[in-house]
């Protein structure tokens, strides 16, 4: 089986030996987005919903990267820093995924990297992708 990387300068680069998305048997894993600029590499200022906003752009970048869009994401996995966040989380997250939103799981977690409030990572297919 062939795997192929995906990376995209729109999106921070790697803290880690780790890929920005790899791609096999028609699915693409995108890996866990922070909410950081990619000019700076920080954490962007405002909390939560300016965080995962940045998180979920980043994450479009690479989906774009690939040749996808936010309609080929069949799975996302949020972590959040904080569970009481998870209202904030949803109103910014709803507005990326307006139409037939993937399936998502959601943790607390005790700590993200870089201190941030909010983690994504995503499973999109290729096979089938709509090239948005």
């Amino acid at each position: 089986m062939a795997k192929r990387i995906h990376s995209s300068e729109g999106a921070p680069g790697v803290i880690g030996p780790y890929s920005q998305a790899a791609e096999a048997a028609g699915l693409v894993f995108v890996s866990g987005q922070l909410g950081i600029d990619p000019s700076t590499g920080a954490i962007v200022p405002g909390g939560i919903k300016e965080e995962t906003k940045r998180a979920l752009e980043n994450l479009g970048a690479i989906l774009k990267a690939a040749g996808l869009g936010f309609g080929d994401v069949l799975k996302t996995t949020a972590f959040l820093k904080e569970i009481a966040d998870f209202g904030a989380f949803n109103e910014v997250y709803a507005s990326y995924f307006k139409a037939d939103p993937p399936a998502r799981s959601a943790f607390q977690v005790v700590a993200l990297p870089k201190n941030g409030s909010v983690e994504i990572e995503a499973i999109a297919v290729a096979a089938i992708a709509t090239k948005k």
